[in-house]
């Protein structure tokens, strides 16, 4: 079985799939929204610490493990030992629960660029409304970004209860964005190439998990990559240079992102100065050029002062300008990736051409991290011989895409944007702190971390130094677990979940809590994967043990 099991053409190819799989779109829009949240470049330092003492060595734990065992996820692990089967399985499931939400990110990629060959871009500007007399009465109360992303391309609805109709638009999108997929698939193993906030727990959780989000780490894509690398291929230099890489395109991405923010933040601020200026114009009929930027708040007091009645009900329609305010509005997620990036392009040069080249450059960073995804599904599926002795490679990966973007559907209606958050915030924070907790004390307590350190000998000719031991045995699992703690302190704490949704009344978000029903369906994609574990251990153990009990009856 092992001979035939097809091979990465060369160690370089396998590094770049593994970057491919790595840096994705979380690189361009979470890491820039948690330094902005932490402190800015404070929060590099919990980053940088996390990274060495969890993202590097677990990268490496888990390139060894597929290298070695030469097995999916669930093979691998079982392999180790048969009551960790639940690893593999937990790390499956939530591969499917990602791979479901995630190409949605495509498929709007690919709905923008369509969009971005018109001129002027759809979002530049604000639609008429209806009679022709004005611009669109929701998109006045915005901006025209926004409303292009919650109007025109989600339609979204006010509130997760009103779940509304399938976006046919956004579905075609979507099927296109599975069809890439399967027909990369179908190529093969070849073609998937501030410092107070330090005291803050929270920035420390953040950064845990924006490694283990953006490295990959639990998910399984990590150990099918490696199982189709050569036995004596370099894993420690490859997960150096893979950790490495990664973090360098998040602070490069942050550096861009924050260009952008002070771009945008700037140009928000001078039009809030401007619409307030020409309104105090028309308003008293004063003489042009009298009322500038920078005598504004003297202007303001001087009217309020000389026609206080007038003022007062004008006053209403007076927007409080403020840079700080701008510059202290966090975006993440998708309006970072829609909204923020689509107001700076509006405004260049030739905008046309670099809305083409950024919406082509997010679907080769989404594309390639569902080659990751769905190798971690498909591996262990093409691995089991019950299932690919019954039906070749094409049909069972065309089956799991099929699936998928059928449950995806779910996502392409009115309120679909909703669900795409809850998947986001809840499929995998707490199952992947769970499986990588185990898979370190697995490989370190069960296996054997005197065992594993042969095992690399054998396989790149030197041992693990004291770091990475020390890493696996000691300090990596007692920071999982501390940030396992700091979770459910933090969710118990947290009281009601809410979310963000949109009301096109006022042109912005509001926080609403969530219905009983989402409620449970969180409660839901946490368990059905974290539950694999002890399961698969259960399983195990009462098969072996009614085994012995018809042996002892035999006998």
């Amino acid at each position: 079985m092992e001979k035939s099991r097809p091979l990465w053409d060369n160690p370089l190819q396998f590094v770049f799939a593994c970057i491919s799989y790595a840096v994705g779109l979380g690189n361009v829009w979470r890491f820039p929204y948690l330094c902005q949240m932490y402190g800015g470049g404070g929060f590099l330092i919990p980053y940088l610490i996390m990274l060495i003492a969890e993202g590097m060595p677990l990268l490496y734990l888990e390139l060894a493990v597929g290298q070695r065992m030469r097995q999916g996820s669930i093979g691998a692990w079982k392999i180790i030992s048969p009551y960790l089967c639940g690893v593999g399985v937990a790390s499956v499931v939530v591969s499917f629960f990602l791979s479901m939400y995630y190409n949605v990110i495509n498929a709007w990629a690919f709905w923008y660029l369509f969009h971005s060959f018109q001129d002027p871009l759809p979002w530049a500007i604000c639609p008429l409304n209806s009679n022709r007399t004005g611009y669109e009465e929701e998109c006045e109360k915005t901006s025209s970004t926004q409303y292009f992303w919650y109007r025109q391309t989600l339609n979204i609805s006010p509130s997760l209860e009103a779940s509304g109709s399938v976006q046919w638009e956004q579905a075609l999108c979507l099927t296109l964005a599975w069809l890439v997929v399967y027909l990369c698939i179908l190529r093969g193993t070849a073609s998937t190439g501030k410092l107070e906030q330090l005291l803050n727990p929270k920035a420390w959780i953040s950064a845990a998990t924006q490694i283990f989000f953006s490295l990959g780490l639990g998910f399984g894509s990590l150990i099918a990559f490696a199982s189709y690398n050569e036995p004596s291929n370099n894993c420690q230099r490859h997960a150096i240079i893979v950790s490495l890489i990664n973090s360098t395109t998040s602070i490069f991405a942050s550096i861009v992102t924050f260009s952008i923010y002070g771009f945008k933040a700037t140009f928000n601020y001078e039009s809030c100065i401007n619409k307030v200026i020409l309104l105090l114009l028309n308003a008293f009929d004063l003489e042009e050029g009298s009322l500038t930027a920078d005598n504004l708040n003297e202007m303001k007091d001087y009217l309020m002062a000389t026609y206080p009645q007038e003022y007062a009900q004008l006053a209403p329609q007076i927007k409080n300008c403020s840079l700080e305010a701008e510059l202290d509005t966090a975006v993440q997620g998708t309006g970072l990736a829609f909204i923020v990036y689509s107001e700076a392009i509006k405004n260049m040069e030739v905008p046309q051409l670099y809305s083409v080249l950024y919406f082509f450059m997010l679907l080769m960073l989404g594309i390639g991290s569902m080659l990751g995804n769905t190798a971690a599904i498909l591996t262990p599926l093409t691995d089991s011989r019950a299932i690919a002795s019954r039906f070749p490679k094409e049909v069972i990966s065309g089956v799991v895409c099929f699936v998928n973007c059928i449950i995806g559907l779910i996502f392409t209606v009115e309120a679909g944007n909703y669900w795409f958050d809850i998947f986001n915030d809840y499929a995998a924070t707490l199952s992947l702190l769970l499986i990588v907790l185990v898979e370190t004390i697995a490989v370190c307590y069960i296996y054997g971390i005197r065992r594993f350190e042969k095992d690399l000998y054998t396989m790149i000719g030197c041992k693990p130094n004291w770091y990475w031991k020390i890493m696996w045995a000691f300090v990596s699992p007692l920071l999982i677990i501390s940030l396992f703690i700091f979770y459910i302190t933090d969710y118990i704490l947290t009281g009601t979940l809410q979310y963000q949704a949109w009301d096109a009344t006022q042109g912005q978000l509001v926080t609403k809590d969530y219905p009983g029903y989402a409620l449970a369906v969180i409660g839901l994609l946490v368990a059905s994967s974290t539950m694999c574990i002890p399961v698969g251990a259960l399983v195990t153990f009462v098969r072996k043990r009614l085994k012995r009990e018809r042996v002892a009856t035999v006998a």
